[in-house]
């Protein structure tokens, strides 16, 4: 299985649900999708493809940095966003 298609289905999913719609006020949910792993060179999380200060900044995130976040793991995964 692709490594990128379990967070490719998070990111179709919310964006169906109109969580990345810029005019939403709903909270954009996180991209853990509970495999919290490491790389080897521990660039990033092998489940969210998020960096640990990615991780770490998650919680204190305001909408347009929650985005940006998701933009960038996107970008990782090779998918497109919003997908």
């Amino acid at each position: 299985m692709n490594a990128t298609k379990p967070i490719a289905d998070r990111a179709i999913l919310l964006s169906a649900a109109g969580y990345f719609d810029e005019k939403s006020d709903e909270v954009i949910p996180s991209p853990c999708i509970s495999v919290c792993r490491m790389s080897e060179d521990r660039s990033h999380c092998l489940g969210c493809l998020r960096t640990i200060p990615e991780i770490r900044a998650w919680a204190q995130a305001d909408s347009a940095e929650r985005l940006a976040i998701w933009a960038r793991l996107a970008q990782r995964a090779g998918i497109p966003f919003p997908p």
